[in-house]
């Protein structure tokens, strides 16, 4: 049974954070209690969203107010270190991408939740599109043995806030901000498999990134192979000159068929997941597909029934085991 008392914290609202907030008001599930932000346009726009909340100075008034769970959307450098604050406090954590900037951050976080029985989410947010329907086919074994994977997202743009071009505050550049959501949906639609890193090249502005202490990279392929012998290909960009806003696909191939999942005309908002038997193409979906909100609904949903740790999060530690071998990291 739903508990309609719930009350959830935000930790920054600029727009990613209030349009997950937006997502929440909506479902009617929670209060949106109290929001932490240092910007004051942040702040003033949340109140569309949340006009009874209060608006707190900082994470620590935040943490004074009585809440069930909070929701982060901050820099990359903060994530990992505020949600092990709010676990230990006693409170359920959502959090942006990527939960930590590398594997120590992020098993640090994992960790605390499971010992403290606290529901933690990550707002992968590609599991909740239409890719569903791929996932599905694999999982069903409808496709057979996988032995191939290529997953691309190159955008023509890059992001606005200095702070993702510091390897210190990111973590890395492209990879761990596009490359993040690939990875998770190969190992969500595989079962979780160890895989081994082969080979990857980083490059920035156009040439091999030999600095990775003080820059990030904005291309990288890298190659890969889990323990049941499947090749996963994956590339990623920012700013990239792709002729339309991004490009997004993710490819399976397995002994009884393949599988797509990809963006239509550039298009963050509409996508197409397309079955294959040989030469012939059986679309299965097509259209717009509205994914921004539905990670942080299903989270809160299951916090209102009152669920504690979800194994399902441990993947994303092994997410950023495969990232930090992909920059090379020990």
């Amino acid at each position: 049974m739903e508990n309609k008392n719930l009350e959830i914290g935000f930790l920054g609202v600029g727009w990613i954070g209030r349009n997950r907030m937006e997502a929440v008001a909506k479902t009617g599930i929670a209060n949106i209690t109290c929001i932490a932000d240092p910007s004051i346009d942040n702040i003033e726009a949340s109140k569309a969203s949340a006009p009874e909340a209060d608006f707190c100075s900082s994470y620590d008034d935040l943490l004074g107010h009585q809440l069930d769970g909070i929701v982060i959307a901050t820099p990359s450098a903060l994530h990992a270190s505020q949600s092990l604050d709010a676990i230990q406090s006693g409170r359920a954590v959502f959090c942006q991408k990527p939960l930590g900037r590398n594997t120590k951050e992020t098993a640090a976080v994992v960790n605390a939740a499971r010992e403290a029985n606290l529901l933690l989410g990550v707002d992968f947010s590609y599991r909740y599109t239409c890719y569903r329907l791929l996932h599905n086919l694999v999982q069903k074994g409808e496709l057979g043995k996988i032995y191939a994977i290529e997953m691309c997202f190159h955008n023509a743009y890059g992001p606005d806030k200095p702070w993702f071009y510091d390897p210190e505050l990111s973590g890395g550049g492209c990879v761990i901000d596009l490359g993040v959501h690939l990875l998770d949906l190969a190992l969500w639609t595989l079962g979780n498999p160890k895989v081994e890193v082969l080979s990857s090249v980083l490059f920035s502005k156009g040439e091999p990134l030999t600095d990775p202490d003080t820059k990030v990279e904005d291309f990288a392929t890298a190659l890969m192979q889990t323990e049941n012998g499947a090749s996963m290909r994956l590339s990623c960009s920012w700013n990239l000159p792709a002729g339309k806003e991004a490009e997004i696909y993710f490819n399976v191939y397995g002994s009884l068929g393949g599988a797509s999942f990809r963006n239509i005309n550039g298009s963050f908002y509409e996508f197409e997941v397309a079955r294959f038997y040989g030469t012939r193409t059986e679309v299965l979906f097509s259209g717009p597909d509205e994914w921004g909100g539905r990670a942080i609904v299903d989270w809160t949903s299951k916090l209102a029934e009152g669920s504690g740790f979800d194994t399902d999060i441990e993947s994303v530690v092994q997410v950023a085991q495969i990232m930090d071998k992909i920059y090379g990291r020990k």
